[in-house]
């Protein structure tokens, strides 16, 4: 199955369906050299980056330089990098990409062409502006530089922001119009490159990035440090991303050890990714957080700007008894009223809330016990109920008073519907092949369409063994999300 999806992927992007049986290399690096050559004969390396951390064979974050090669793996890498730019008389910015086993021994793998999408990160730790160099040398002149004059410089760190589900095989494309847009570009050492602004749609036609995130410091801590902030405060409304799995990677343990290959996701997540997963004073400070939202919210409410001929009575009320819902957990909470904030205590933990409880901005600005948190309020859906993005990644919770829960035990929950008789689409799409037709056995598994969004083939299966009761779509057709392809009896 692999191989034909491999084929077919090829094909359509390429128009060539050969493929290559190369040696294979277990837990490998993805590591690249990225090369400047002119029209003179002269070539440089401008050292490399780490681009391991994959989903379906596609980057999602890179840094520069490595922290896993040595200062003579570099050299060697470099050194080869250009000697085969000058074999085939290359001129421009290029890439030479390898692949690198836990010896340091690397294998070519493939040399693009162009510009890459992580380009700017060679370009924080070398000082040397690529787009520039490229133009310079198509007009026939020499290299600026030297190979002497190339520095490792700092460290830098790129997320790709893409509008994907991440809950669904590490990032299934989404489309959209952005509702809400706002950049992390007030923090210090943080670049965005993008090509979209607040209103933008992303279709089913073009890949799915949003932005090139990359943070810089004088080394890799720092720079992960920027990222966890810049991640934090970038606003995005409309669309489904990929944020929450990728503050999850740059906080986890292995990730900032270093210890990663491109099998990292799945070794990691091996039941995909879930999200952020909280632990118990984690949950105490998250609901703390949404019982200081709760009553700022209440107290709103009971505002009237401009209106003094409306009487209203004084909230002189400074204590409450309050219950948060995260996860059908209940946490129950006394807060009281303190200067410049509420004070929450949860299962005898104390937390003291401040800041800016805003919701004319996304971002809210917090302190907890005098540590900032970074809080978004993604959705305010009434009732004391609220969507907010907590650590990267989006929490449903309710916020009650002791009555409200007492009466809400009563309330039935509205039951999942079963899908397993329909093959649903993951996300818009083309129908490259269906396989199935009505009144066909198929077992559990059983591949029935192939759909291909964003230049990736996704092979779509039944659930259960069945017999086909209807085909809704055929070869060629373009699908929405949650489209039902086919139906079983």
């Amino acid at each position: 199955q692999a191989f034909r999806l491999s084929q077919e992927e090829a094909k359509s992007s390429f128009g060539d369906d050969r493929m290559l049986i190369e040696k294979y290399i277990e837990n490998p690096r993805h590591i690249e050299i990225q090369v400047l050559c002119d029209k003179h004969g002269n070539s440089l390396w401008l050292n490399e980056r780490e681009c391991s951390i994959q989903r379906r064979n596609q980057k999602v974050i890179e840094e520069a330089p490595s922290i896993f090669l040595d200062p003579e793996t570099r050299r060697a890498m470099g050194e080869q990098a250009c000697r085969l730019a000058e074999a085939v008389g290359y001129d421009s910015a290029g890439t030479v990409e390898f692949l690198v086993d836990k010896n340091r021994h690397f294998y070519f793998l493939e040399m693009n062409t162009r510009l890459q999408v992580e380009h700017p990160i060679t370009e924080m730790i070398t000082g040397v502006d690529l787009v520039h160099q490229m133009l310079r040398v198509a007009k026939g002149h020499h290299l600026l530089h030297q190979q002497p004059d190339i520095p490792v410089d700092g460290w830098a760190i790129e997320c790709r922001v893409y509008a994907e589900d991440p809950y669904k095989n590490f990032g299934m494309p989404s489309i959209g119009r952005l509702s809400r847009y706002v950049e992390p570009t007030h923090l210090e050492n943080t670049r965005c490159d993008s090509g979209i602004m607040e209103g933008s749609e992303i279709s089913i036609f073009y890949d799915p990035m949003i932005c090139k995130l990359v943070t810089y410091g004088r080394d890799r801590t720092s720079a992960l440090s920027t990222m966890v902030k810049a991640l934090d405060s970038y606003v995005i409304k409309g669309v489904t991303h990929n944020i929450p799995l990728l503050r999850d990677i740059i906080t986890e343990d292995r990730f900032v050890r270093g210890d990663i290959s491109t099998n990292y996701l799945p070794e990691v997540f091996p039941d995909g990714f879930k999200g952020k997963q909280l632990s118990v004073r984690e949950n105490e400070e998250l609901s703390a957080l949404a019982c200081a939202v709760y009553l700022k919210d209440q107290q709103r409410s009971r505002n009237f700007i401009n209106q003094n001929r409306i009487p209203h009575v004084r909230d002189t009320k400074t204590s409450w008894s309050l219950n948060v819902l995260i996860n059908k957990v209940r946490f129950h909470a006394k807060v009281s009223r303190i200067p410049d904030g509420y004070k929450v205590v949860i299962a005898g933990d104390v937390f003291e809330v401040k800041g800016n409880l805003s919701f004319i901005s996304p971002l809210m600005d917090l302190t907890i016990n005098g540590e900032q948190r970074l809080l978004q309020l993604s959705q305010r859906l009434g009732g004391g109920r609220y969507d907010v993005r907590y650590y990267g990644t989006v929490y449903p919770l309710t916020v009650m008073d002791d009555t409200a829960y007492h009466l809400s035990q009563y309330m039935l929950e509205k039951r999942e519907p079963d899908t397993s008789s329909l093959v649903l689409a993951p996300m818009p799409g083309v129908l490259k092949s269906v396989t199935v037709g009505a009144g066909d056995m198929v077992a559990e598994h059983q591949e029935v369409c192939v759909l291909e969004a964003m230049k990736m083939q996704n092979s779509l299966v039944s659930a259960k063994i069945g017999k086909v009761k209807k085909v809704n779509y055929k070869m060629g057709d373009t699908v929405n999300e949650g489209d039902v392809i086919v139906v079983l009896e």
